[in-house]
């Protein structure tokens, strides 16, 4: 049997300090630790990649302390718009969505536009309306709602300022959750969600729903997720450019991730972090800010959960 494994993550940056407690530290662990026991109870019963990394990201979609789903930031308009992707690394399919609102689990919405649709990427009003086709339940506002999430809108609203997630200042935390897997038959897939940036305007979209940007997985090379500075990650084209050093370059996973991480998306200025696998089972989570909301396990014994460095 070949090695099976899964990484997750929720975001990288972490809290400012004096606002992580031992206590919300233990929180963040334990979402974690749920969202990576499920996707990997799914493998270990011989079950599809893609549906481990769907699996994991929608439990990091029901928890408010990530920036997807029911955690997702208020934008200007004081609304919340959600983006999230997914990939089958085996026939390349793909599905995406932009600009929801309302949906309990963008992800969920993804996958069905890569299983039902003929398309790879809907936005707005056209993947609200594609939501409501699939029987959908639009959840009204309240279910969004989130006490932290409203103060940090409202320390900046009306301003043209907008932040990442939980910070106080612009480099905290990146707000996004996504997964990886390799299966037991040696297929991988990336799954990808996220809440946005706190007071966005115009239809701002970052990376994570755009494939090859901040999503992508192929069987040639790897799966990958993405978390970070969104419009760096998007003119680096980060999670491509890891499997095209991979396939191109003949790296490892672990030397293209380091390349494109520590090196690639520095040089113009870039900041985050991305979870990997490839199809032997192999997994890189690297990043270049303070820390990273990760968490993994393998079938050969590996098992991490962190959030420092």
């Amino acid at each position: 049997m070949k090695t099976f494994s899964i990484a997750i993550h929720g975001g990288a940056g972490t809290l400012v300090k004096g606002l992580m407690t031992k206590e919300l530290e233990e929180q963040y662990k334990n979402a974690l630790k749920v969202a990576r026991e499920a996707g990997y109870k799914i493998l270990e019963d011989g079950k599809s990649a893609i549906e481990a990394v769907e699996v994991a990201v929608k439990l990091l979609e029901d928890t408010p302390l990530f920036n997807a789903g029911k955690g997702s930031v208020f934008t200007a308009e004081g609304t919340h718009e959600m983006d999230a992707a997914i990939m089958d690394g085996k026939t390349l399919n793909a599905g995406a969505v932009s600009l929801v609102t309302g949906i309990k689990n963008p992800v969920a919405l993804a996958r069905d536009v890569m299983d039902k649709s003929y398309h790879v990427f809907l936005a707005g009003e056209g993947a609200m309306t594609f939501a409501k086709n699939q029987g959908y339940e639009i959840k009204t506002p309240d279910y969004f709602y989130d006490e932290v999430r409203y103060q940090q809108w409202q320390g900046i609203k009306d301003s043209d300022n907008f932040q990442l997630d939980h910070s106080v200042k612009k480099d905290g935390k990146f707000g996004t959750v996504g997964a990886v897997a390799c299966d037991q038959d040696g297929n991988i897939a990336a799954a990808t969600s996220t809440g946005g940036m706190t007071n966005k305007k115009w239809g701002r979209v970052g990376d994570s729903p755009m494939i090859g940007a901040g999503n992508y997985a192929n069987n040639k090379t790897c799966a990958v997720s993405c978390t970070g500075s969104g419009e760096f990650f998007i003119r680096g084209v980060v999670a491509y450019d890891v499997s095209c050093l991979m396939e191109h370059k003949a790296m490892t996973l672990d030397d293209a991730a380091d390349e494109v991480i520590h090196k690639r998306i520095l040089e113009i200025h870039g900041d985050g972090g991305l979870i990997a696998v490839d199809t032997k089972g192999n997994i890189a989570m690297p990043f270049n800010t303070e820390g990273m909301y990760r968490a993994c396990k393998s079938s050969n014994g590996k098992e991490e959960i962190s959030i420092y460095k």
